[in-house]
C-alpha cells in the first residue's frame, strides 16, 4: 500500500424529503447569493416541482438566487463562461447545481471562472492551477458521476470537440443532498449507463499496478462492485425500487471519492479514451464506457491476469481453477472469462459492449483522432495499469468495434 491522502469534506444528507433543508445548508456555509444550474429548461426538474421546492427552501432561508438552466450530457465550455459572466454580474457567492455529473461540472466551471482571473480553456489545458473556487452544494437526481463528492470536473471545449479535465480539492461540493426517490424518473437507459460508470469508476481504482498489500481496499471495492451489480439489475426492472435506487446513488459517491482507489495508483486510461468518444460522438458516458472496456481489457490483460481473474471470482462469481497462479494457461482462461462476465452483467441492464451496439460507426480516420486527442498534451500515453500510446488506443478501438 503506497502512501495517501484521503480527504472527503463534503457533508451528506441522505434520504427522502433531504432536499427541503438545502436553504438551511447554503446558510450554514455561507451563501446569500445562489446560482441555481440545471439542465434543459421545461425538463423534469421543473415539471416535477423539484425547482419550485428548491427556490421556496431558499427564499424560506432568506437567500436570493438566479437560475441558469441548459446544461447538457458532455457539458459545454461555453455555458461555463456564460454562467461565469452572469454570475459576476449578478454577485453570486454560492453555486447549486441540481442534477448529475454534467450539472455538477458545470457549476465546478463556474466556481473556477468566477474565483480566479483566468481563460477556463488555460485550466483545462493544463496551463494553469488554481485553489480557489466558490462553494457548491448540490441536489442530486443521477446516480452515476460520482461528482458530488469528488475533486475533479470534465468539460467539452467546443474548439475541437476536446473533453478535457481538472481537478482540486477546492471543487469539492460542501454539500450533496441525496434523495433516492429523486432518481425514480429516470429512463431504463439513463440507470443502466449511469451503474456503469459507478462500476468504471472502482474499476479504474481496481486494475491498478499497485496490487501488494491493499487486500483491505481491494475487498471495500469489491463489496461496492457486487451492490452495483445486483442494484442495478432491479432498479432497471424496478424503477421505484428505492433500496436499489439508494444502492445506487451511495455507491456512485462512494466509488469516486476516493476511497476505492485508496493505497494505490488509479488507471482511468478507459475514461481517458471514452471522453474522446464522448467529445466526438456525444455518446451517454456509461455506455460509452461500456463499449470500450472489454477492448481495453482483452487487450491489456496479460500485463496481470490474475488481477482480472480475481475481479471475476469475487466480483461476478467466476469459478477459478485451483490451478490459477501456477497454471499460466489456467490464470488466463479465469482473467478473459472475467471479462466475458463483465459484458453478460452489461447487457443484462441493456449497456452495449461494442461501438456497433453503442450506435456509431467511427471511420479509420476518426478513430486516429480520436487516439490522437486523447494522449495529446499527456505526454505521449494515457492509463497506469498498462501505459497506453496512441498506437495502442487505436488498436483498442479498432477491436471494440
Amino acid at each position: 500500500m503506497i502512501n495517501f491522502d484521503f480527504f472527503t469534506p463534503t457533508k451528506i444528507l441522505f434520504g427522502a424529503g433531504r432536499e427541503s433543508e438545502v436553504g438551511k445548508q447554503v446558510v450554514a456555509f455561507g451563501g446569500h447569493k445562489v446560482m441555481i444550474v440545471y439542465g434543459k429548461k421545461g425538463g423534469h426538474i421543473e415539471t416535477s416541482g423539484l425547482l419550485d421546492r428548491v427556490h421556496k427552501s431558499l427564499s424560506d432561508a432568506g437567500l436570493s438566487y438566479v437560475d441558469l438552466n441548459g446544461v447538457v450530457p458532455n457539458p459545454r465550455l461555453s455555458l461555463v463562461k456564460e454562467g461565469i459572466r452572469i454570475g459576476r454580474a449578478e454577485g453570486v457567492d454560492f453555486l447549486l447545481p441540481i442534477g448529475g455529473g454534467s450539472v455538477i461540472d458545470t457549476a465546478k466551471g463556474i466556481g473556477y471562472g468566477i474565483a480566479n482571473d483566468f481563460e477556463m480553456e488555460d485550466l483545462l489545458y493544463g496551463r494553469v492551477k488554481t485553489d480557489k473556487n466558490l462553494p457548491i452544494g448540490v441536489v442530486l437526481t443521477i446516480a452515476a458521476a460520482g461528482s458530488e463528492m469528488s475533486s475533479s470536473m470534465v468539460l467539452t471545449i467546443e474548439d475541437g470537440m476536446m473533453k478535457r479535465s481538472y481537478g482540486h480539492d477546492c471543487a469539492r461540493p460542501k454539500f450533496a443532498i441525496m434523495n433516492p426517490a429523486l432518481t425514480y424518473s429516470l429512463p431504463a437507459y439513463q440507470t443502466a449507463s449511469g451503474a456503469a460508470d459507478i462500476m468504471m469508476h472502482t474499476m479504474e481504482r481496481y486494475f491498478t499496478p499497485t496490487d501488494t498489500d491493499t487486500s483491505l481496499t481491494d475487498r471495500i471495492a469489491e463489496g461496492l462492485m457486487v451492490s452495483v451489480r445486483d442494484a442495478a439489475q432491479a432498479a432497471v426492472k424496478e424503477p421505484e425500487n428505492y433500496e436499489a435506487r439508494a444502492t445506487l446513488m451511495w455507491a456512485g459517491s462512494l466509488s469516486h471519492n476516493g476511497l476505492t482507489g485508496a493505497g494505490r495508483v488509479s488507471d482511468f486510461g478507459t475514461h481517458k479514451i471514452e471522453h474522446e468518444l464522448g467529445g466526438m460522438f456525444d455518446v451517454a458516458h456509461g455506455a460509452g464506457l461500456a463499449a470500450i472496456w472489454g477492448s481495453w481489457a482483452r487487450y491489456v490483460y496479460k500485463t496481470n491476469p490474475k488481477r482480472f481473474a480475481q475481479f471475476g471470482e469475487k466480483v461476478f462469481g467466476v469459478n477459478v481453477s485451483q490451478n490459477t497462479g501456477a497454471d499460466a494457461a489456467a490464470t488466463d482462461a479465469a482473467a478473459l472469462a472475467a471479462i466475458t462476465a463483465w459484458e453478460t452483467w452489461c447487457h443484462s441492464i441493456g449497456m452495449p459492449t461494442t461501438l456497433t451496439e453503442l450506435g456509431i460507426h467511427p471511420t479509420d480516420a476518426q478513430i486516429e483522432e480520436m487516439a490522437e486527442k486523447c494522449v495529446f498534451g499527456r505526454n505521449g500515453h494515457v492509463g497506469f495499469f498498462q501505459p497506453l500510446t496512441k498506437g495502442d488506443i487505436v488498436a483498442i478501438l479498432k477491436m471494440a468495434k
